[in-house]
């Protein structure tokens, strides 16, 4: 059976965001009726996600060592904003960093340069994460947009999203009308050898509801890898 675009892109503005990233405040304008629609849904599924209290697990692999390990218990607060409360103390020994002398000066400089590229990793990512409907839309219009329907799951394929050269595919099952993967390949300073890529898994509660369960981010450049897990989902006591 052939996929058409322009029935599928319609559903998948109005579920992409609130399924991803449903911590987000809806806000980004400009996508006229769908962003009626989508905010309706954001809505939706942000207010079901409300009345639960999840684990979440970061964990931040530095060139094959892990440097964090936290978990959060979180849940959403009376301002509509996730909260976030640190389960203990990391069990990750930090590693000494040399402060005086030309160590410590060495040392230093890569710190402040680290910070640097992860503070520019972020706001790359803030392009993808959540995904603008707003993009989407305009992917479609520049015909940036290709479909790989194989068994239940339909990939939409997006190229040139952000920036030139990049892809972000969406893994979307048209029965079930759910997001089930997001998948991101970009790159920050050199399109060759500083690759970006970030893939999410998303599961679904019982009741239907579906959240983001794990999101894995590598930076190859750097050798970083930063891992999120959200589980454990319990209503809260009303």
């Amino acid at each position: 059976m052939k996929i058409r675009i322009a029935t599928i892109i319609p559903i998948l503005v109005m579920t992409v965001v609130p399924v991803l990233w449903c911590q987000d405040q809806g806000g980004g304008g400009g996508a006229k009726e769908r962003v009626a629609q989508l905010k309706q849904s954001l809505a939706a599924n942000r207010q079901a996600l409300t009345k639960y209290e999840w684990t979440q697990t970061t964990q931040v692999n530095l060139k094959g060592q892990t440097t964090k390990d936290d978990t959060y218990t979180c849940r959403y607060g009376p301002d509509g904003q996730v909260q976030k409360t640190l389960l203990g103390p990391s069990p990750i020994q930090q590693k000494q960093i040399p402060t005086s002398g030309i160590k410590g000066k060495i040392a230093q400089k890569k710190v402040a340069e680290m910070q640097d590229y992860t503070s520019r990793l972020k706001s790359l990512i803030s392009h993808y994460a959540p995904p603008n409907p707003e993009m989407i839309q305009n992917a479609v219009r520049a015909g940036n947009v290709s479909v790989n329907p194989q068994g239940g799951v339909v990939s939409l394929i997006f190229t040139n999203f952000y920036k030139s050269g990049d892809k972000v595919t969406f893994g979307f099952n048209p029965a079930a009308k759910k997001l089930v993967s997001y998948d991101v390949n970009t790159w920050l300073d050199d399109p060759q050898n500083d690759i970006v890529t970030m893939t999410n898994q998303f599961a679904s509660l019982p009741n239907g509801v579906t959240y983001l369960n794990t999101t894995v981010l590598n930076a190859q450049a750097k050798q970083i890898q930063v891992t999120t897990t959200n589980d454990n989902y319990t209503l809260i006591s009303q």
